[in-house]
Parts: structure tokens; sequence; C-alpha cells
């Protein structure tokens, strides 16, 4: 064990490691052109190339690499109630065994969590209205990361290029800028909601 002047360190084996990520719901569409939503918080980006980790006994993963399209909404830190009412359900029916002793299937996941679609402008999937950020997004690749010890593929993760960007006027300014003091995302932090703390500063590069 090391020791600090503070803490010692222990080494540990948690069973999650989801240390503070953005929540995101995925809208997306099957061949019958049914919508569905998909909470997930393993999300990131580099320039506007998104990557998300999906499971694969998901609607949302086998919606994407069907159709090849989704919207990645950005949900405000006050929806975290919606989010929670849908974080249990699937739109797969019948539900996949591994999911059994803790989801149910629902067909429509926008009144479950009292969630509004409207029309994405360069997508076929709809948007979320609730959420105040919207990334239009086309599938690039995927790749499974996790196998099952039967060979069944467990996680994906998906590359979409984001091909539109809307968001709440509240919160552009100068243009084509997001205003970090007006924007507030929800992050998920060993399975607990929290939203953003205080300011603490800014990186060279920050333009606002």
């Amino acid at each position: 064990m090391y020791k600090t002047d503070k803490f010692p360190f222990l080494t540990i084996k948690p069973k999650i490691l989801y240390f503070g990520t953005p929540v995101a719901l995925i809208t997306t569409i099957d061949k019958e052109r049914k919508a569905n939503i998909g909470p997930i918080s393993s999300v990131w980006a580099l320039g506007y190339n998104l990557l998300l980790g999906l499971g694969c006994d998901s609607k949302t993963y086998q919606n994407i690499i069907e159709n090849k399209e989704c919207v990645v909404n950005l949900p405000s830190a006050d929806l975290y109630e919606n989010i929670e009412k849908i974080s249990n359900l699937t739109g797969l029916n019948p539900v996949p065994e591994s999911k059994r002793h803790q989801y149910r299937y629902e067909a429509d996941k926008f009144s479950a969590g009292n969630f509004s679609p409207m029309d994405a402008e360069m997508v076929t999937p709809p948007a979320l209205a609730n959420c105040p950020m919207q990334l239009e997004c086309i599938l690039q690749n995927y790749y499974i990361i996790e196998y099952g010890v039967d060979g069944i593929p467990l996680i994906a993760a998906v590359q979409v290029k984001v091909i539109n960007v809307r968001a709440h006027e509240n919160l552009v300014i100068n243009q084509d800028h997001i205003n970090p003091s007006a924007w507030s995302p929800l992050i998920y932090n060993f399975r607990h909601y929290y939203t953003l703390g205080k300011e603490m500063g800014k990186n060279f590069r920050a333009e606002i």
C-alpha cells in the first residue's frame, strides 16, 4: 500500500468504471421506422467523431447497425428523472435472456419517459425536443470489444460522424460557440446522477 500525505492508495477491483461521463439519449429507428430511445453514458468526442459504447443486446445497437443513422441527444441535468424512468426498459421483444432479470419491454419509451420527438434535419431518426443539444450522426464503423464465454458479442464500440448540430438558442454565443456557463450536462458518476460544480478555470485553447 502506497501512502501519501493525505490518504493511502488501495488496490481495488470495482464492478464498474463510470468515473464521471456525460449521459446521452440515442434516438434510432428500426426497419419498420419505429423510433427508440437508448440512454447511455459511454460516449466521447474527437472532433466531429463520436465513439459510443453500446451493449450488443440493445435495440439501439441493432438499429444503428441496420439503419446507419442516429441522433445523440444531450440532456440537461434536470432531465435525470425522465431518464431514470426508461433506464430499465428495452425496445427488444422478446427481452434478451441477458436482460430479463432487470429489464422489461416497452414499445413507447417516449411516453414512458415523457420525451417529445421532433424531426431531425439531416437524418431519419427523430431528435428529442426536451434535450438542449442534438447531434445528428451517421455510422462510420463499429468494433466488437468484448465477447461472452460462448463467443456471443457483448459490447461494441460504435463510431459515428456528426453531420449536424442543433442547440437551444440560449446556449449559443458568438454564432457557433456553446456558452459553457449556460450549458449544464448530466453526468453519470458511478451510477449516480450529478451536474457540474463551479468553474475552476479554462484551457489555453478556449475561444470564449
